[in-house]
């Protein structure tokens, strides 16, 4: 990931609507949430996520799919991944055993 990606990313993440629906589309993977129930979920009107997951999926964070006159969202784990990589790449500056801290402190978070 390059600087200017990363810094999409993050700034989509610095809103908390944004914030909130990625974070629960994170939840929904690999199912995905319709944006009608995702906007009911965050108690956010229709239109207005809509401009927040297209802000989302402009920085790589979601992906969309229609399906009939539904549109399916989901977090993208490849863009989160490549987000996650962006800051801890210089973590261990070759010496791995640096990074174990980090990585113990990720791991119960992701998987309990």
């Amino acid at each position: 990931m390059k600087v200017k990606q990363a810094l999409s990313a993050f700034a989509a993440l610095s809103q908390e609507t944004r914030l909130d629906a990625f974070r629960l589309l994170v939840i929904m993977t690999p199912e995905g949430r319709p944006a009608g129930d995702l906007a009911r979920d965050l108690d956010v009107p229709p239109s207005t996520l809509s401009s927040h997951l297209a802000i989302l999926e402009r920085a790589g964070l979601v992906r969309s799919e229609r399906q009939g006159r539904t549109i399916f969202y989901r977090a993208d784990l490849g863009g989160t991944r490549a987000m996650l990589e962006f800051l801890i790449k210089d973590c261990c500056r070759g010496q791995p055993q640096r990074c174990d801290q980090l990585i113990a402190a990720a791991i119960p978070v992701c998987c309990p």
